[in-house]
This record gives structure tokens, sequence and C-alpha cells, in this order.
């Protein structure tokens, strides 16, 4: 099929991974929840297009596979899921020997199918994510997370930016996915995240044939996940919340079923902690760090709006305190923004907890033997009390830590004399 014709976008951090590894790879996933910007992004970079999610292609694919090796390449397979066979189709034609640049595979969902092969080996895969902070402003001037793992970021940094606390409020509210970053209206952007979510709980979940019998207890439970955002919660006190007070409780086994389908779709982001962390800081916490993929989402699971995020009356279903719901749903665009730079470089992020709770770094960026440090703040100042897990962290770990950062709601970009940068979450990149 021939390429449609590219439509103007936002520049992505997806497009400048593929323009490095697409010339040296046979075939590239990229893998993401719907409406994040796969497709478009894939199309700057195709030239034959197949959309799998269309029934006359896939029947016009499945009966003459050969065709791929005669179509102008890159192809781009989109929804791949769909037509389940292009997977291991793909993985014979990298066997084949396929020019370098061939092939990209879009996806939505991950296939539980066990008959096909992972493709370890063959095809390479790339998460994206919805939009990061750095992407959605395209500032000109910022500090990027390339420079920080490679100590090259000057002892004297001094950016500014008229950024503010309400305005970050309003990026987790407005949602990182391309489509709704038009829609002005809170109204009208609620009821799209509501169509993306009852999207979810009726039919993507019967796409992985999983049937919804009570979908008022699944958004309950998602609910309950999105109230535990930045925490590590374990799954039976979500559970709990959920369903606060009923005696008819979702057994274990469906609460799995949730889980796993949602990670399946891309919808659950969690964080891992990081598997280096004991030979440096002792007995660490060892669950997930909770994230959805998108802050909006969380924000709308809570039905939280910007006069509750600002003034900080919001209730959490949860016992114990953790702290302002809007510092954590920051954290949650933190979180999203960071992993979408570390992805770009093929960096691997995650969180140390010691297992008592007195120490924390928010989140530990490592490219090879390079680490940055980074805490979240939704504060416009930084007290040396806020920087000392950070200092405990880089004293304990050594001169493997090339920068020490903490991301802020203020309006400027800083070094401490104990060498902390202090930089303003807009203005990180």
């Amino acid at each position: 099929m021939t390429a449609a014709t590219k439509q103007d976008h936002i520049p992505r951090y997806t497009e400048a991974w593929l323009s490095e590894y697409l010339p040296h790879i046979p075939a590239i996933m990229i893998d993401g929840p719907k409406g994040v910007g796969k497709t478009q992004t894939a199309m700057m970079f195709a030239k034959s297009v197949w959309q799998l999610d269309q029934e006359s292609q896939r029947e016009s694919l499945a009966a003459n596979y050969d065709v791929l090796y005669d179509e102008e390449k890159p192809i781009l397979l989109d929804e791949w899921q769909h037509l389940p066979e292009v997977w291991d189709r793909t993985r014979r034609m990298v066997d084949n020997h396929i020019p370098a640049g061939s092939i990209i595979l879009a996806g939505s969902i991950q296939s539980n199918n066990p008959n096909l092969h992972s493709g370890a080996g063959r095809i390479i895969r790339h998460r994206m994510r919805p939009l990061s902070l750095a992407e959605r402003l395209q500032f000109p001037e910022t500090i990027s997370l390339k420079d920080c793992l490679m100590g090259k970021v000057p002892q004297k940094v001094w950016l500014k930016t008229d950024f503010t606390f309400p305005d970050y409020v309003t990026e987790i509210l407005n949602s990182g996915f391309p489509h709704m970053r038009n829609i002005t209206n809170p109204a009208v952007r609620r009821n799209h995240l509501d169509s993306y979510l009852n999207n979810i709980t009726s039919r993507e979940f019967a796409s992985q044939g999983i049937t919804i019998r009570q979908p008022e207890k699944l958004r309950a439970w998602m609910r309950a996940y999105a109230a535990a955002v930045a925490t590590t919660t374990s799954y039976n006190k979500m559970l709990d919340a959920a369903s606060s007070g009923e005696s008819d409780k979702p057994a274990k086994e469906t609460v799995i079923a949730y889980r796993e389908a949602l990670s399946s779709l891309w919808l659950i982001d969690d964080l891992s902690y990081w598997d280096l962390g004991e030979n440096y800081l002792g007995k660490l916490k060892q669950t997930p760090k909770h994230y959805l993929a998108d802050p909006a989402l969380e924000a709308r699971l809570l039905r939280l709006g910007e006069r509750d995020l600002i003034t900080g009356k919001i209730n959490n279903p949860h016992d114990e305190d953790y702290g302002s719901t809007a510092g954590r749903l920051f954290e949650s665009l933190c979180a999203l923004s960071i992993r979408t730079y570390a992805n770009a470089l093929d960096a691997e992020v995650s969180y140390a907890r010691t297992r008592k709770g007195d120490r924390e770094i928010d989140f530990i960026v490592q490219l090879d033997q390079s680490i940055v440090a980074i805490e979240v703040k939704m504060s416009s100042t930084v007290s040396s009390e806020d920087v000392s897990h950070l200092n405990w962290f880089a004293e304990k770990v050594g001169e493997r830590v090339q920068e020490k950062i903490i991301l802020t709601t203020g309006d400027t970009a800083y070094r401490r004399k104990d060498g902390v940068l202090v930089v303003p979450a807009a203005l990180f990149s």
C-alpha cells in the first residue's frame, strides 16, 4: 500500500530514535497505548503502509505475504496485532536477510498469543509514551538528560522560565495524547478522556478475550490505582480501597486479569526498583512504583480539576498519608517526561527506596556505568533537607553519579554549592 501524505505534527523523541536505529536494523517495533502518535511518527519514515485494523487490508495481505518483499521500504505494518501472523512473517524476513530499515511494526496491544516467537534477536522494540513536557513546550534552551549522563553540564548554570505551578497543573489535565492537545474546552476534554477510558473497558478488554461483567468494579479498581500514583501501594490495598464497604469484592484472580490486561494495553507504566541498589544502599523496597500512561488519566479517574489540584483539597481512598495528590501527579508528569528522554538514549529508569522508607530517590537514570539521580519537588524553592537524599545517594554510589538533579516548579535553573542541579521541570529535556 502507498504511504499516506505526512501531516504536520509535534516533533517526537521517537523520531530521533528511529533516525538513529532504522538505517542499521531490519525490523523495528514501536509499542505504546492508543493515541500516543505511533502511526503518525512511523509514517514520517514509511514509504509503504498497511493499516491492519482495516479488514480489507488484513485480507489482502493475508492472501499474499510475499508482497512485503517487493514493496518500497520502509514498510509500516500498523496495528499488527490484528493480523498476528505478520510478526512471524517479519521474523522470517529478517532471517532471510532483508536490508536494514525494511519494516516498522506499530501496535497498541501486547499480543498474548503463546505461539508467537518472542522476536528476540530479530526485532528491536521501542516504547512510545504520551507527549513529554519538552515535546509539548519546545523551549529552545534546556538542560538535557543526555548532557547530564555525559557529564557535560557546566558548573555554572542559570536559565529562566516563566512557567509556573498553575501551568504544570494545566499540563497534567491537558493530557499528553496529541489529539487532545487542541481541545481548549475543559468539559470537552473531560468527555474525551472518559470516552478513552470507556473504550478500554467496553472494547479493548473484549479484544483480549476478557469479559467485564461489572465494569463499574473495574473502574473502581482503576480509580484506586490512580490514587496510588507514585507510591508502592500493594495490590491488595488497592483492591480494599476499590471495594471499601462491599462484601462482594472481585476475586484476586479477577484483579490480576485487570492488571495484566491494562499492562498489555500499555496503560500501566509501573517503575521497577534499582536492582543494583542493594550493592550500595542496603536493603531496598522491591515492589514497583505505580503510574498510569498519562497523568491526565489519573486525574480524570480521580475526578480532579484545576481548582482541586491548586487548592490541594483532595481526599485519598488509601489509609496511608502519601502527601499531596497534586504533588504525586506532578511526579507522574515528570516520570512520563524523564522516561521519554531516557528511552531515546536507551537508558534505564528505576527508583530506590530503603526498606524502612527513610531514604528514597525518585528516579535513577542509568546508561552503561553513568548515573543521574533525580528527585521531584512540587515547590518553587529548594532547601538543604530537600536535597539530602540526593547527596546521600551520591556519597554511597560514588563517581558513577554524573549529576544530582531536583526538578521543581520554580522559575530558575541553577547549581547549588553542594553540586545539586535545581531545574524547573519545564527546562529539562
